[in-house]
């Protein structure tokens, strides 16, 4: 059904507009919630004839961005796709449409809308958009107004933080591992124990930091101590492994987490903040120290002073730089020492030189690192190699699949933290590719990681061919049939399982397609 055999006559005599409407509540506090601008579309939708066919509403979203809101985005992809049922979008005003801290951007998605044929009305604003110069000089200020606003919220919200940090309070985050967050009221009583994920909700309240359980206390002091003796941090996370402990996130230890302990001043008592930043949502960055916000001896220390501060002085003279050809040098030794080379041998002998982790920050890999010093570890690396292929067409395979989705008039988003698609914000699906293996009666099988499609409404295992480049066919079904899965497959599974493989993906692009409003 198009557009005009959509519209109808109403009341007044006038054609009914089909029209759509934006709604967008910040998270920040504001007069115009949802449910006014809702009600003001309304009325401006009674007043001008128009039938509000389609809604899309991001609530207690940033107008910082077109990443952080998904019905915008959902909005574009319709209207350019040719799936939109309606010729306008009613917004309640220029900054519901956003904040955008460049107006080009702001302005640019409004000229998409524009350029498929879709108008954008402000039905609070005191101008008509309708492309006259007084209007785009308006909205421009508008926008203008809109991105400043954003950036006096952020400064005062910055100052007020500042102003906490500095009376001794925590600035937010975990409290790490050997503390804890205890949340006092405006008098600095004591209220309760924040659990993770707990966050205090009063603004006069606050939270300061504790010492934790006896355990946690004396495996920090432990960890300052071996540092202190001469141990590198990856010996002192692999000793705490294998002795049972985890962090305070519940997870092994790393270098990386016993770094952090090490270095964090707040096992001294100081109170530390905004050492990085990522104000009005951009690039994190790291600040230099002169940036940072600080309140010292404001909390029971874990450890002494001293001893902090000599753990300090360690770990700058190890960060010394070494250059490339003593790094070489060293690694051309320990080969000529041990006869071959691997990163276990590396690290076996970090106490007397670099460590496997410095070899890949400057070469790149291992490997780099050893054709430079003549060893060749191809049959070593072949495994690595194979899984770093995998993953690039796996990727492909991902990209692929959102084109096609959107292609489809769907709508598709990969997050790359959880490694999950959502389609049209109904259902996800994870993908997952398995590498060729043969038996060694010449068969094929698959491994079947099943913890890499946990988490998702449907998991996808993509197999390939022994080449590991050309896909073989696909693996599409319920999570709950994938969870039942044996832990390799293998060409022939018996009809439950193999009655969920596919040449390709298009029965879930099948299931992302979407029809436009109206149009049966």
């Amino acid at each position: 059904m198009d557009k005009v055999a959509a519209a109808r006559d109403s009341p007044t005599g006038r054609r009914s507009v089909r029209a759509a409407q934006y709604l967008r509540m910040s998270t920040d506090r504001q007069t115009y919630s949802i449910e006014n601008q809702r009600d003001a579309i309304a009325d401006y939708a009674e007043l001008m004839g128009y039938d509000i066919v389609a809604t899309y509403e991001d609530a207690g979203r940033s107008g910082l961005n077109i990443e952080r809101r998904p019905a915008l985005r959902r909005l574009l992809a319709d209207v350019e796709s040719g799936q939109a049922a309606f010729e306008t979008v009613v917004v309640y005003d220029v900054s519901r449409w956003g904040r955008f801290q460049n107006v080009d951007e702001s302005a640019s998605y409004e000229y998409r809308c524009q350029r498929a044929g879709v108008r954008i009305e402000y039905c609070a604003e005191q101008f008509a958009n309708d492309g006259s110069v007084g209007s785009d000089v308006l909205k421009a200020i508008k926008r203008s107004m809109a991105a400043e606003l954003s950036r006096m919220l952020s400064q005062k919200v910055f100052i007020g933080q500042t102003r906490v940090v500095r009376m001794g309070f925590r600035g937010g985050g975990h409290a790490g591992y050997g503390l804890r967050r205890v949340l006092v009221d405006a008098a600095g009583k004591p209220k309760a124990i924040l659990k993770r994920r707990e966050w205090k909700s009063l603004a006069s309240d606050r939270v300061i930091l504790v010492p934790g359980p006896e355990a946690e206390v004396a495996t920090v002091r432990w960890i300052f101590k071996q540092f202190l003796k001469g141990k590198l941090e990856v010996q002192i996370a692999r000793e705490l492994n294998e002795q049972g402990a985890v962090t305070d996130l519940d997870r092994r230890w790393t270098t990386a987490s016993v770094r952090s302990i090490l270095r964090n001043e707040k096992y001294i008592g100081n109170n530390v903040w905004n050492r990085t930043s990522e104000r009005l949502h951009t690039s994190r960055v790291r600040n230099p120290p002169s940036a940072w916000i600080r309140a010292d001896n404001v909390s029971e220390p874990l450890v002494e002073r001293k001893l902090f501060e000599r753990a300090q002085a360690i770990a700058k003279a190890r960060a010394t730089r070494i250059s490339n050809d003593q790094l070489l040098t060293d690694l051309a030794k320990l080969l000529k020492e041990q006869g071959s080379l691997s990163g276990k041998i590396i690290n076996a002998a970090a106490p007397h030189g670099p460590t496997k982790s410095m070899y890949i920050h400057r070469f790149g890999t291992l490997q780099a690192a050893y054709d430079l010093v003549g060893y060749e570890a191809s049959a070593n690396y072949h495994y690595f190699r194979v899984i770093t292929q995998l993953h690039r067409r796996r990727m492909e395979i991902v990209q692929n699949f959102v084109a096609a989705v959107c292609r489809a008039g769907g709508h598709a988003l990969y997050d790359t933290k959880t490694q999950l698609l959502t389609i049209n914000e109904a259902f996800t699906i994870a993908v997952w590719i398995a590498r060729c293996r043969s038996s060694p009666y010449g068969y094929s099988h698959w491994p079947f990681h099943k913890r890499r499609l946990l988490g998702a409404d449907i998991s996808v295992l993509i197999r390939v061919l022994p080449d590991n480049v050309t896909v073989r066919d696909y693996f599409i079904a319920p999570a709950w049939i994938a969870e039942q899965a044996p832990p390799m497959l293998s060409p022939n599974n018996g009809v439950r399982l193999d009655a969920f493989l596919f040449p390709s993906l298009e029965p879930l692009v099948a299931m992302a397609r979407r029809a436009p409003i109206g149009g049966a």
